[in-house]
């Protein structure tokens, strides 16, 4: 069996593949300080309560917070008796090179995403993904990550709003009955909806203009869903689009010998 890892700024996800399907998925909240044993008994427990009694024989990694990698390659070391593929490091291919500006560095969870919208809707694709921040990944019609946007995400909007401002409660995301807000919640929420709906549709507009070319949009991310409420701004919206493109740089890897 294979275990995927997906490692973001807030929540690290682990997902296991048994050859024809992903049988379990779980969430975990991001931290550096968590060891390699802690990881384990963590995890051996979920597989007992999910009844996954396969033994995990292969891994791989995506991470945007570099000093949680470390305690990861362990875990598969130690208890899984493999060696991980971590995206973006030596040993780890792509099957098409990013284009990007030289020295440029693009975060692996870009990477996986555009391989696994690649896969999924061929080219000419924006990846929209709701995370810590918003990201648009552009992927050419051969497949090749060729640059983005990056917004501040959802919550961390929110928080920073919170945060900033005294007088200004925190709030949870929602879809708004109503634009104009009657109390200071309300306000806050539609306009932090309203707004990100706007930011969506004005960058995805101004990506099409400046590529010249009918583009499809894909959206991921744990709040992709709530902003697909009734609006034409996405062609599909993929849950478990990275975990897909961990599997698949895994595949081509195995293809090549890694």
């Amino acid at each position: 069996m294979l275990l995927c890892i997906d490692c973001g700024n807030t929540n690290t996800v682990f997902s296991i593949w048994d050859g024809e399907s992903f049988v379990s998925t779980w969430r975990i909240a991001t931290d550096h300080r968590r060891t390699a044993d802690e990881y384990f008994v963590w995890l051996n427990t979920l597989k007992k309560l999910h009844d996954i009694d396969g033994k995990v024989t292969e891994a791989i990694i995506s991470s945007t917070v570099p000093r949680v990698v470390f305690n990861l390659r362990v875990l598969c070391n130690r208890y899984y008796d493999c060696r991980p593929l971590v995206v973006g490091k030596p040993g780890c291919e792509l099957p098409v090179a990013p284009r990007v500006d030289l020295g440029t560095t693009v975060g692996p969870d870009r990477l996986v995403n555009t391989v696994a919208g690649y896969d999924r809707h061929g080219g000419n694709l924006v990846v929209v993904d709701f995370g810590t921040a918003t990201t648009f990944d552009v992927v050419d019609d051969d497949g090749a990550y060729i640059g983005g946007v990056i917004a501040p995400g959802v919550n961390l909007s929110l928080e920073a709003l919170h945060m900033a401002a005294a007088a200004l409660p925190h709030v949870d995301i929602t879809h708004p009955e109503r634009v104009i807000g009657t109390n200071t919640v309300a306000c806050i929420q539609s306009g932090i909806y309203w707004g990100y709906i706007g930011l969506v549709e004005g960058i995805v507009r101004q990506i099409r203009a400046e590529r010249d070319r009918p583009m499809r949009v894909i959206a991921t991310g744990g709040l992709a869903s709530l902003f697909d409420q009734g609006f034409d701004l996405f062609d599909k919206v993929e849950d478990d689009l990275t975990m897909h493109g961990l599997r698949l740089i895994n595949d081509y890897n195995k293809g090549l010998g890694a």
